[in-house]
């Protein structure tokens, strides 16, 4: 049984994620930080629905403890699907921007990209076989007013995205990212009205967790070891 790694797995699009990667047959690590019950009851969940998971609990941001967490997981086997979902958003119109707000959102993502996904890579090499999905945001692509921070984060993760792909894809691991549109879940409550999104988005409605997770189930597949280096946007038809 091939094994998976969520960061941030207990969140909207990351519970998603990890629901679908357990029913594709997967056994599924779901990462928190000091979400961990909430991960919990995701893994108990999967379960009733005879699906296999863990829940475990580090820092993406501090590079030693993932380090350790990590290389204990990988001790025996390597993790072969890693997804990369842990991520923040702390808005502030850049001018009024504090510094500690510009680190906090570049530490998790970019920082967190970095510490999570070194120490499992050489695993996969060996094995000749590994995906690497990013999950990064249509702000990456266009930009976000108010969202400095969060684009440069997200933006740098697609850069890193297709250097790593070229690193990697004479070795069987493909590299992808997944940039969501407006999807509906907690973190846009309050942000984006029925109105807004109407304007906003061709299709005229939120996407929802479950469409972003099929595509990772995809790129997570054999179906998609041509498939390197892309950077996929899921937003309704925004760009």
């Amino acid at each position: 049984m091939k094994r998976a790694l969520v960061t941030g797995g207990s969140g909207g699009i990351g519970a998603a994620i990890c629901r679908r990667l357990a029913a594709d047959g997967y056994f599924v690590y779901i990462h928190a930080n000091r979400n961990l019950a909430k991960a919990q009851a995701l893994v108990e969940a999967i379960r009733a629905d005879k699906g296999q998971a863990e829940a475990l609990a580090f820092d993406v941001t501090d590079a030693d403890a993932s380090r350790t967490a990590l290389e204990a997981l990988i001790a025996d086997a390597p993790i072969q699907v890693l997804v990369n979902n842990a991520g923040i958003h702390d808005d502030a119109v850049f001018p009024g921007m504090s510094a500690a707000q510009w680190h906090r959102v570049l530490d998790v993502s970019l920082n967190g990209f970095f510490n999570v996904t070194q120490p499992l890579t050489m695993a996969m090499i060996r094995s000749r076989w590994g995906r690497i999905i990013n999950i990064t945001s249509i702000a990456g692509l266009t930009g976000n007013r108010g969202q400095v921070n969060y684009s440069a984060a997200k933006g740098a993760l697609h850069a890193a995205t297709k250097s790593l792909s070229l690193e990697l894809a004479s070795r069987g691991v493909t590299v992808n990212a997944v940039a969501p549109g407006i999807i509906a879940t907690d973190m846009i409550d309050g942000v984006f009205n029925k109105q807004a999104i109407e304007a906003m988005v061709p299709m005229k409605r939120a996407g929802q967790p479950e469409e972003v997770a099929n595509v990772v189930s995809f790129l997570a597949s054999e179906q998609a070891s041509y498939l390197t280096g892309q950077i996929i946007s899921v937003n309704g038809g925004m760009i």
